[in-house]
């Protein structure tokens, strides 16, 4: 299978270019197949508008069309990171601090290799989370295989919508089919 961080480097410069973070570039296997996920977000609102993920499929489309790094069939998906975004960067701890997030380990910690808490911050490369039944726990970013962030309504009341643009029409078109 091809390699994801030579697709991120593929990926990062056209998205660097249009003034998006790149958040995550995976290749996963699937019932659909196989699917390429780009993960992006503006550094202004950390989301993207359709508008934004379609101009970047668009591009990383055609940069793929050109390279054609994947050998096998495979669909592109474009995307923000969503509420409940995976924390795949140093700079994510730190910009998230006070939320909860979700953790699996390479390595166990203190016996652990799941770990679920309040993200408290950051020291140098150690990700600092006050953890159930441990306190706080300082975990190496490098062993952290993946993590997310925890739907909470403090998370929920954190992060609003780019736009609520179309709500009402969808609200009055569900209303009329019943």
């Amino acid at each position: 299978m091809t390699d994801t961080k030579a697709l991120e480097a593929l990926v990062e410069p056209i998205a660097t270019a249009m003034g998006f973070d790149l958040v995550r570039v995976a290749l996963m296997k699937g019932a659909g197949g196989l699917t390429l996920q780009v993960m992006a977000e503006d550094p202004a609102t950390r989301q993207l508008t359709i508008d934004q993920c379609a101009a970047l499929s668009r591009r990383v489309s055609d940069m793929l069309d050109e390279v054609d790094p994947i050998p096998d069939e495979y669909n592109l998906e474009v995307s923000s990171p969503g509420i409940d975004r995976p924390l795949t960067r140093l700079q994510d701890f730190a910009d998230w601090a006070g939320y909860v997030a979700k953790m699996q380990l390479a390595e166990p910690v203190e016996g652990r290799k799941r770990l679920q808490g309040h993200i408290l911050g950051l020291d140098d490369a150690m990700v600092r989370i006050a953890v159930e039944g441990l306190g706080e726990t300082a975990v190496p970013f490098a062993s952290i295989a993946s993590a997310k962030l925890v739907l909470t309504d403090d998370l929920i009341k954190a992060t609003k919508p780019l736009s609520s643009e179309g709500a009402d029409a969808i609200d009055e078109e569900e209303e009329e089919d019943d």
